[in-house]
Formats: structure tokens, C-alpha cells, sequence
């Protein structure tokens, strides 16, 4: 499935929230896409979740976040 599917079936991109190389795309320049975060709770790689949850998810560095976040 891609992204974009994902997203209109009860889905969003939810940036700060992967482990790393778990993250489903956007990992920042020098990356490809999926699987290519280098490291934890990177805040320019996103995951897939259910829609609504995104910014109720608890890391280690803070709460998911809707937009790419520093860190």
C-alpha cells in the first residue's frame, strides 16, 4: 500500500515516532525513503498510524508530531 493510500484509509504520517531504518519514508537528505533513519525518534521520518493517535504517542524525546520536528 502505498502512503498516500495509506493516509486516505485511516492513516497518517507521524513524524518522530519510528525506530531507526523502521521509518515507512521521509528521513531527511541522503536518504531514499523507507528504512533509512539513522537514528531513534528521528523528527524528518515519518510512520504510518491510525489517524487521530499521532500526537498522543509517547517517546523517549517527546510526543509525535503532525510535522517534521527538530531534533
Amino acid at each position: 500500500m502505498t502512503p498516500a493510500a495509506a493516509q486516505s484509509g485511516g492513516k497518517e504520517k507521524c513524524y518522530g515516532v519510528a525506530k531507526a531504518g523502521k521509518n515507512d519514508c521521509a528521513a531527511g537528505p541522503g536518504t531514499s525513503c523507507s528504512g533509512t533513519s539513522t537514528r531513534d525518534y528521528q523528527g524528518n521520518a515519518w510512520k504510518l498510524v491510525d489517524k487521530g493517535t499521532c500526537t498522543s504517542i509517547k517517546t523517549p524525546k517527546g510526543n509525535g508530531s503532525l510535522k517534521p520536528i527538530k531534533r
